[in-house]
């Protein structure tokens, strides 16, 4: 089982995303390297900034967007996190 963060970008994140991305980089990278985080990135159809992550544990995902600066700033409106059950072929 897998755990996948969904977050939704406030109104005006592309300026302030930018300004605080080298925060919000060092932070994936920590819970990466702790083998928490298995893939992060944006999607790339609008909304600019709705993005997903996968993560190896419910808890890793909410500790992680509890404390990401892009939620501590006011550039996530909201987040969900859901159960995954992946498969590959």
């Amino acid at each position: 089982m897998k755990y996948v963060l969904t977050y939704h970008a406030a109104e005006g994140f592309a300026p302030r995303a930018r300004e605080l991305f080298p925060e919000h980089q060092a932070h994936y990278l920590d819970f990466h390297a702790r083998g928490l985080l298995l893939m992060i990135g944006p999607f790339t159809d609008e909304p600019a900034g709705d993005a997903m992550a996968v993560f190896t544990t419910r808890q890793a995902a909410e500790d992680f967007a509890r404390a990401d600066p892009f939620m501590l700033n006011g550039l996530i409106a909201g987040w969900s996190v859901r159960e995954w059950n992946e498969a590959l072929f």
